[in-house]
């Protein structure tokens, strides 16, 4: 590998982490996950052909999924079913962040 490729793979990893952590931090203030998941869309193009793609559809996917399940959950909180949806889908928010994290950390990329 020649040392613009270590570099841009280096970025990206770097990167990857910070994205993780805005989505770790999003359980308690929102607005993160909408930075992290502009800096995806934004950056997606450059992890193209690399294992650091699949971090970022990973983290693309958890992220619309999540808004998806979090709303089914706010809009039947009311009839109590809500709040096992909210709880589900929080549970598996946790999971897919950390996840990928310890994944990145060890240099996997993540099944698409």
């Amino acid at each position: 590998m020649d040392t613009a490729t270590d570099d841009k793979l280096a970025s990206l990893k770097t990167l990857n982490t910070v994205t993780y952590a805005l989505y770790a931090l999003s359980l308690f203030s929102g607005v993160t996950a909408i930075v992290a998941i502009v800096l995806n869309y934004i950056k997606l193009d450059d992890a193209r052909g690399t294992w650091m793609e699949s971090h970022f559809r990973w983290q693309i996917r958890t992220f619309w999924w999540s808004v998806g399940w979090f709303v089914l959950g706010a809009l039947t909180w009311i009839i109590l079913i809500g709040w096992l949806v909210l709880g589900v889908a929080g549970i598996w928010f946790i999971y897919r962040i950390a996840k990928g994290w310890l994944n990145l950390n060890d240099g996997k990329p993540m099944p698409l």
